[in-house]
């Protein structure tokens, strides 16, 4: 499968994850500066590991749930020390480094979580602008006691004797800059990229307009077909491949039965409006059909992305196209396991789901975004607001907001159900501090009454959380009131429900959606 398209050649700096809860937040930080944050799992194979190191400016080592005791990272950052590329190590990255160097890591007299104080020794530049005592986020029960040997304490805290410490061109802190209970955490940062030499060559009008001129040279005067739901990332992907080749570019909906109520009439509407004329495929007897007797979640994602492709295929074939247009974004190809030696956490329809002998080559405007960035990215481009403001769907749609079988009774029971989740969050005016919300099917019954009557009905389930980007998100703390109203509504409305759960996982340790 032939790649084209969004091809960046960006010199970055390289956030190696090492499994921190934060670690996607730090590359986000990065590009924030307007310098281009590229994340990498520690898992990668060596070869692939040093050569990002070589391409890059400098290289951030990210927290981690382990112990350096374990030894396990020791020789990768031997290897990546050698390189003689400036490093900065934060918490576990931080310890890593010192260790690696010379220095002892032991267990902290006073581990330290949450807002600390740290003091500082020396005014190195990488504390310009920031006073000598401020407060920070740590979360550590481990600590550099000694510093390495030539390296000089920077900072220290109650319980992190070197909470920070300058070895040459590396530094090392132990507390987390990038979130945002660390106050001068964007300064520190800003500050290290100054140190380094990373020019501010991130923005976004540029990396677009440079996007859009590739565009146009690969696709040239070829016809494109663009895969486009009316969410966000596939309308943004569309008007930027659109920009680039104008009316050769052929936007196709695919009505796959699946969509939730309204769809994808409403979607056709706001992207007419936009100047956008969408191709309506009616494929919803097909995808049912495919999907029968299928539980399997990650069985279901693939059967959906062959099916997605195929169609979009045939329908390219009809309109001579050779070029597939697609709204994939940066999360989407780290979950789908699109750098070497990441897991996969799910398939994403878009990425490792469409089969590798599709015909059509590939074209992805906008998979070195966040989602975040895709927004900015989107108000620039003029997409309405509606558009913007939507919250994400998955590329199987409700297909994944249903446990086990998709069969039509199931899908119009979950379309109901999140039809009066949707309804009664926005007459609550709260959805626009929401990054999504939405009813789940699940395949397991209850008993419940009804009109006096014993019933075995369905359960559903409804999930609402708050996120920036996707990749980590948070509960939503939802009014008791507004879920009674939700609870009542969907057992009064529909009768195959007895029962409503809410669900207050947080991601991590669960995904967003359910499968």
């Amino acid at each position: 499968m032939d790649n084209a398209g969004g091809g960046l050649t960006v010199k970055h700096v390289l956030i190696i994850d090492f499994g921190g809860q934060y670690s996607h937040l730090i590359a986000r930080r990065i590009r924030e500066l307007e310098v281009y944050g590229e994340f990498v799992s520690h898992t990668i194979d060596t070869d692939n590991l040093l050569e990002y190191v070589r391409e890059s400016y400098g290289v951030i080592l990210s927290g981690g749930p382990a112990s350096v005791w374990e030894g396990k990272h020791d020789d990768i950052i031997k290897l990546i020390i050698k390189e003689d590329k400036p490093i900065l190590g934060i918490c576990y990255g931080h310890q890593l480094l010192a260790r690696a160097l010379g220095g002892i890591v032991q267990r902290s007299h006073k581990p330290e979580f949450g807002p600390t104080t740290v003091f500082l020794k020396v005014r190195d530049r990488i504390f310009k602008g920031i006073p000598n005592s401020f407060i920070v986020w740590m979360s550590h029960n481990d600590a550099v006691i000694e510093p390495p040997p030539g390296a000089e304490v920077l900072a220290y805290s109650h319980g992190s004797p070197v909470a920070a410490m300058r070895y040459g061109i590396h530094y090392g802190i132990q507390w987390h800059p990038e979130v945002a209970h660390t106050s001068y955490g964007m300064k520190l940062l800003s500050n290290w990229l100054d140190i380094i030499g990373a020019p501010r060559v991130w923005k976004l009008d540029i990396v677009v307009d440079k996007i859009i001129e590739d565009i146009r040279g690969v696709i040239g005067d070829s016809i494109a077909v663009a895969a486009i739901s009316g969410g966000i990332d596939s309308t943004t992907a569309t008007l930027i491949a659109y920009k680039s080749i104008g009316s050769k570019l052929k936007p196709v909906i695919i009505d796959h039965g699946l969509h939730p109520q309204g769809e994808p009439a409403r979607s056709i509407k706001l992207l007419e409006s936009i100047g956008l004329k969408p191709i309506l495929v009616d494929a919803s007897d097909m995808f049912i059909e495919a999907l029968k007797g299928i539980t399997d979640p990650e069985e279901k994602r693939r059967i959906f992305g062959k099916l997605y492709a195929e169609v979009l295929e045939e329908e390219a074939l009809k309109l001579g196209a050779e070029y597939l247009v697609q709204g994939t974004i940066y999360p989407d190809i780290i979950e789908s396991g699109g750098r070497p030696g990441a897991s996969i956490i799910k398939t994403h329809h878009n990425v490792a789901g469409l089969p590798r002998n599709i015909r059509l080559k590939i074209v992805e405007p906008l998979k070195w975004f966040y989602k975040d960035e895709v927004r900015r990215i989107a108000r620039k481009l003029g997409v309405p607001e509606e558009i913007i403001k939507r919250q994400p769907i998955p590329g199987p749609a409700l297909a994944v907001r249903i446990e086990g079988e998709v069969t039509r009774e199931k899908i119009d029971i979950v379309r109901r159900a999140d039809a009066i989740v949707r309804e009664e969050i926005e007459n609550s005016g709260i959805q626009e501090r929401l990054w999504q919300y939405f009813a789940i099917l699940l395949n397991s019954k209850a008993t419940g009454v009804k009109g006096d009557n014993r019933a075995y009905g369905y359960v559903v389930v409804v999930r609402a959380v708050i996120s920036v980007d996707a990749m980590t998100a948070s509960i939503a703390r939802l009014q008791w009131d507004l879920l009674e109203r939700i609870a009542s509504r969907i057992t009064s409305e529909i009768p195959q429900v007895t029962r409503v759960l809410y669900d207050i996982t947080s991601k991590p340790p669960a995904t967003i959606e359910w499968e």
